[in-house]
């Protein structure tokens, strides 16, 4: 079984870490931890070190875990929701795990547009966790 996680560093996404770390135990899953850089080779150097340093709060918290995972800071430029969901297709994902932090009313409706455009576009189950 795969796992894939959306990763920004966020309380949520944070919450959404734990939670696939849990179920990642249980399953005996491989969990990808990958954060998407929208500028692809545009990026500025302190953006990328920014996300570097993101992805390493989650390896220093993963390593503590037991389980088994890999990070990715892909800067393909393209909107985060569409490169999560190619990821998940290039490697056959079984299971997505997101945060949400909309907490509006309209929010509460549309879950933001990379949370929604994953949840419309995913092939697989999609499972969303607030903090």
């Amino acid at each position: 079984m795969k796992i894939l996680v959306g990763y920004n560093g966020s309380t949520a996404s944070k919450r959404a870490l734990e939670l696939a770390s849990t179920h990642s135990k249980t399953y005996d899953a491989v969990l990808y931890v990958m954060t998407s850089m929208e500028g692809g080779s545009g990026e500025k150097p302190d953006e990328i070190q920014k996300a570097q340093l993101i992805l390493e709060e989650a390896k220093a918290y993963l390593d503590g875990q037991g389980v088994t995972y890999e990070t990715s800071q892909l800067a393909r430029g393209m909107a985060p929701g569409k490169d999560l969901i190619r990821f998940a297709k290039e490697n056959d994902v079984d299971h997505i795990f997101l945060g949400i932090e909309k907490l509006s009313r309209v929010g509460k409706l549309l879950l933001g547009s990379t949370a929604q455009y994953i949840i419309l576009k995913a092939p697989c189950p999609v499972t969303t966790v607030r903090p």
